[in-house]
């Protein structure tokens, strides 16, 4: 009997030391993430792991490439960063023919680099249905053949294949409650969603307010786009089912969850690949400015990362990809195409995002928190003479600088005319063209503070200062003081009851 009380007693104890566990991966898996996308078209493309630097500095903690080029996968490995890979348009003709090349390239671009790099999810071609409809009748079975190859490499449970589709596909979209997909893409989407639902996998949608703003010519008032707050007499609502809609991503996302219920898939999740707000556009594009890329992008944060959900489904994440980490310079098209970035390539923002209020996890509305350094491949010569000049004419407070001084360490020209260039950049008001000198010099976003040497305009933390457009929590931080409370008072209470059991189940033995 005491035997059989104790084994019923070991289970019950096992079960709660695994308790935390298993509630940790069920929040983990209901809570929404903010991820960004990484475009290369750029003249000056920062260098994988300058890159990378980038993504650890502003804790983004999920990626998405449009390709799956191996240097950056390589830089990628190892920092915990989850990563979406991306098959290409112009290669899909020929996974989506060929379970042999679909194999290939699981093989070359996927096994190459797991676990080292986390990658999570891969996106089979970019808007087919909508750019390359020559290729839209192999997209589901391009999906298929490279789905077969992780399920041979044991991966497909933790890396799921979808396709990113423009939210342009979905007619009729407002009321959401009426919305459907284009029909003419019938025996395309009904496979690809059966495809979706069988593997567990989710919708990929691009939601772009700006261009739906664009395109109605006033009809949707700027401040719905932006998720400005409305007053309730200025919300649409859907007369079908009453519900109350604040903003055009949550109707385009619920929009895209009625066209699928109207072909019979319920429970299929959305995750938004694209969205964003242009910071720069020409003279037809208006409203393509710095304050409404950062109003934008700011309440579409705090949106995602409240999990609040949409009217249809509150509470049931939609992690969202914000379009794009660069801006670039390359795209072709208009002055917007090139502007929807958060940073210049040399790691500067391309505006602060107003995320103050948000929770400990997001960065402070401020911009003193970006440095200026001395170049590493720039000429030694001219570095030192920018370090004298800033030393001198300059007006630099160099002295702890000197031997003996917090700063003198590394003895390095360079280390030294970063200390210097940083501090005259501050003193300037890190006005554009104080982080020059000559071309040595170049702004950064990594504090550049080591031991008790700290720069001017650190917080102090020695190199872990959180940028001011800072897009994530970091791995061991929570969104809310409270939860964060309430999980260590249940840790406690767990521990304390597990140590009692241990002590009562011993009695049985």
């Amino acid at each position: 009997m005491k035997n059989s009380v104790a084994l019923s007693l070991y289970h019950m104890l096992l079960l709660l030391l695994l308790l935390p566990l298993l509630v940790a991966s069920a929040d983990a898996d209901k809570e929404a993430f903010i991820g960004v996308n990484i475009g290369t078209d750029l003249s000056d493309m920062p260098s994988p792991t300058q890159v990378v630097a980038l993504l650890k500095a502003q804790q983004i903690r999920h990626v998405r490439l449009f390709d799956a080029d191996r240097a950056m996968l390589l830089a990628l490995a190892n920092t915990g960063i989850r990563v979406t890979v991306s098959v290409p348009n112009d290669q899909l003709l020929g996974i989506g023919q060929s379970n042999a090349t679909a194999s290939n390239w699981v093989s070359r671009n996927i096994l190459s680099h797991v676990p080292s790099t986390k990658i999570t999810a891969i996106a089979i071609g970019s808007e087919v249905l909508t750019t390359l409809p020559n290729a839209a009748p192999v997209l589901v079975s391009a999906m298929q053949f490279i789905h077969s190859a992780l399920v041979a490499a044991n991966l497909a449970h933790q890396i799921k294949v979808s396709s990113p589709h423009s939210s342009s596909i979905i007619l009729d979209s407002f009321p959401p409650s009426q919305a459907f997909f284009n029909r003419s893409w019938d025996p395309v989407v009904i496979p690809l969603l059966k495809f979706l639902q069988s593997t567990g996998s989710y919708l990929m949608l691009n939601v772009y307010p700006y261009y739906d703003f664009m395109k109605t010519n006033g009809a949707i008032p700027l401040d719905y786009a932006l998720f400005r707050p409305l007053p309730p007499n200025k919300e649409a609502v859907d007369s079908n089912t009453l519900l109350h809609y604040t903003n055009v991503f949550d109707a385009v996302v619920d929009a895209a969850y009625f066209a699928m219920s109207y072909l019979n898939f319920t429970n299929i999740p959305i995750t938004v690949t694209e969205s964003g707000w242009p910071s720069k556009g020409d003279s037809s594009e208006s409203d393509a400015t710095l304050d409404n890329a950062n109003t934008y992008n700011s309440n579409l944060i705090k949106h995602v990362l409240n999990n609040t959900g949409t009217p249809k489904h509150p509470g049931i994440a939609v992690s969202t990809y914000v379009y794009e980490l660069y801006n670039e310079d390359l795209r072709p098209g208009s002055i917007s195409e090139k502007n929807w970035g958060l940073f210049y390539p040399s790691g500067a923002p391309v505006y602060i995002l107003h995320l103050t209020g948000s929770g400990t996890v997001l960065a402070n509305d401020t911009t003193n928190q970006t440095y200026c350094v001395a170049r590493e491949n720039a000429d030694k010569k001219m570095v030192q003479a920018a370090l004298d000049w800033a030393c001198g004419p300059g007006k630099v407070d160099c002295s702890p600088l000197s031997q003996g001084s917090p700063c003198y360490e590394p003895d390095t020209v360079f280390a030294h005319a970063s200390y210097a260039f940083n501090a005259y950049y501050h003193e300037m008001g890190m006005a554009d063209g104080t982080c020059n000198f000559n071309g040595v010099a170049t702004v950064t976003t990594s504090d550049p503070s080591h031991g008790s040497c700290i720069f001017p305009g650190s917080g102090g933390k020695n190199g872990t200062v959180t940028n001011g457009t800072s897009l994530a929590p970091s791995s061991n931080s929570t969104s809310s003081g409270c939860r964060s409370q309430y999980t260590r008072e249940n840790q406690a209470f767990l521990s304390s009851l597990i140590v009692g059991l241990i002590l009562w189940t011993a009695a049985f033995l």
